[in-house]
């Protein structure tokens, strides 16, 4: 008869210790490192609405100026396939660990020096210039951010919580946000009016240096994805995984980028800063002071942040898929609600306005960390998510601000914006009903073959 003195039992509750232990050590590690990273993503595309444009693109004219600070935001898009690319091919041949520590290391960096950058007055072309080469730095470190944050923390995580724990990188994007726009909202107290144009705005920028030392520590202390790990000791690691990944995979990676890209287009409208600069333009037909519309802004990135917790969760009783469609309904009113709210002249309008579209933003936002990485083989799952997440940003998200900037130049009116954010979201939700569920499918490298099985409803269940 087995006792608590017995050695085997003691040691098999030490064991889950440790391992409940890790797992909290790699929730943390992935929140606080995505909204680090997703802080300096989002302090550039709020500053672009509401102070490069007049800075650092000025001679180009008041409509021109903002059209390219929001293209420069967009620009960065360009390189994140860059970045998975290169992150995708080394997480899957060293691990997911080191990729994480270098994307770190290169985001914060280059958003430190945003905040020293002399502006157009001071150095003329060369500070537009500078300024878009550091934003490109950030592009290809968000693009090899998300994959390896994402895999660290659905890898590590029990069959039955894939969802709930891959969310933790998920929330942190609406951190990163609410950490963004409540620096920038203490700025424009600290620092109003003109104070803020001179320098309140670098102070959130140089901040970045001291968040990425203690992102950096904190991650530095997480062990490696047990499922790579295993990889490394059959010594299995593939020489060439981007190629495998578009030979056997290439039409999976498209629909997976088509999930994002219709929750990106519609979440680019506050990270992106087309919504800031809409409401605060003192020509348009609000003209509202920009601590009331960056107050919003944080408070909406707060319900975005409860909504993609929810929906992790949830995706682990309804299944992704299901979660999925009852987010792409929610998503749909918010889009279709947006700009009425948002233009009936009201702080507290525009704020529902934002806490509406960011329901059904949660709701398909939590649950792809797990969607994406039960999608793809482990062999090429760090290139397979990474890749598909990067191509889904510059299809959604990478222009969304200049094409909602020009369409309103163009029209107007905002109804044409709504129209152009509802077709992404149907394109989501179209690619959506082409993929089979494929929650709780086992993610060990020995599971290969089953991995393999093509998820596309339009392709016989079979290996690729």
């Amino acid at each position: 008869m087995t006792t608590h003195h017995d050695p085997t039992t003691r040691t098999a509750a030490l064991r889950t210790v440790q391992q409940a232990k890790e797992q909290r050590r790699v929730i943390a590690g992935t929140v606080i490192g995505t909204s680090i990273e997703w802080y300096d993503f989002f302090l550039y595309a709020s500053a672009a609405g509401l102070v490069f444009g007049k800075l650092f693109f000025g001679p180009l004219g008041p409509q021109a100026s903002v059209i390219v600070s929001f293209m420069s935001v967009g620009l960065s898009f360009l390189f994140r396939p860059l970045g998975a690319f290169v992150a995708g091919h080394l997480g899957d041949k060293w691990g997911r660990k080191r990729v994480l520590m270098v994307t770190l290391v290169g985001m914060g960096a280059s958003t430190t020096l945003i905040g020293v950058l002399p502006t157009y007055a001071s150095i003329g072309a060369a500070a537009p210039i500078l300024l878009i080469l550091l934003r490109l730095v950030q592009g290809v470190s968000a693009g090899g951010e998300w994959g390896g944050a994402a895999l660290m923390a659905v890898e590590h995580a029990p069959v039955d919580r894939r969802g709930i724990y891959g969310s933790a990188p998920q929330i942190g994007v609406p951190l990163g946000l609410l950490m963004a726009s409540g620096m920038l909202t203490l700025m424009t107290t600290i620092a109003p009016g003109d104070a803020f144009m001179q320098w309140g705005w670098r102070v959130p920028f140089l901040l970045s240096v001291v968040l990425i030392a203690v992102g950096y520590w904190i991650r530095h202390g997480v062990e490696e994805s047990p499922v790579f790990n295993q990889i490394a000791e059959l010594k299995d690691e593939r020489k060439a995984p981007i190629g495998v990944l578009f030979r056997k995979h290439g039409v999976l990676v498209i629909f997976a980028a088509l999930i994002f890209a219709g929750n990106n287009a519609a979440g680019y409208m506050t990270t992106g800063g087309f919504i800031q600069s809409y409401a605060t333009d003192p020509e348009g037909p609000l003209a509202f002071e920009r601590g009331p519309v960056l107050l919003a802004v944080t408070g909406s990135a707060v319900t975005w942040l409860i909504f993609t917790l929810v929906a992790g969760w949830v995706s682990d009783r309804m299944g992704r898929r299901n979660s999925y469609i009852l987010g792409w309904i929610l998503l749909f009113v918010g889009v279709v609600a947006l700009f009425p709210l948002v233009k009936s002249g009201s702080i507290g309008m525009l704020f529902l306005g934002l806490v509406v579209l960011t329901v059904g933003l949660g709701f398909t936002y939590g649950q792809q960390s797990a969607t994406y990485t039960e999608l793809f083989p482990a062999s090429v799952r760090f290139s397979g998510v990474s890749i598909s997440y990067a191509i889904g940003a510059i299809v959604g998200g990478a222009f969304a601000p200049t094409i909602a900037q020009a369409l309103l130049n163009a029209t107007g009116s905002t109804q044409s914006i709504g129209i152009y954010l509802s077709i992404m979201v149907i394109l989501g939700m179209v690619a959506t009903l082409l993929l089979r569920d494929r929650t709780g499918i086992p993610l060990g490298h020995g599971s290969e073959e089953e991995q393999s099985r093509s998820p596309l409803v339009f392709v016989k269940s079979n290996a690729q």
